[in-house]
């Protein structure tokens, strides 16, 4: 039995160091490695446009900024925020280049 609880404590600490969040400045820096990855951001949200049912919102977590595209309403500014998401480098809609994004897919609003 113990030895069990000795397999099963490691195993878990290793799922939950793969949920952790990126740093902003580690996205802009090294984009190539998370290039159409799935990433996890915290922070503020500092700039945000856009109509009740999509738009983009601006996150700053101190090490920089990032601009989120989302397909649901958007969380003001002030708010506090976790976002996964895809991660894209130099991004391109309707020949208008949004630099580094992240395409929402989960949100947690914080305020």
């Amino acid at each position: 039995m113990h030895i069990g609880r000795w397999l099963i404590a490691p195993a878990l600490l290793l799922a939950l160091t793969g949920c952790g969040t990126v740093k902003i400045r580690q996205l802009v820096h090294n984009p190539g490695r998370y290039q159409n990855r799935t990433v996890r951001i915290e922070g503020n949200v500092t700039r945000s446009t856009g109509a009740l049912v999509a738009g983009a919102y601006q996150v700053d977590d101190g090490t920089g900024k990032i601009t989120v595209l989302s397909m649901r309403p958007i969380p003001p500014r002030g708010a506090s925020v976790r976002v996964s998401g895809e991660f894209n480098s130099g991004l391109q809609i309707l020949n208008r280049s949004f630099g580094n994004v992240i395409r929402e897919r989960d949100i947690d609003v914080r305020r």
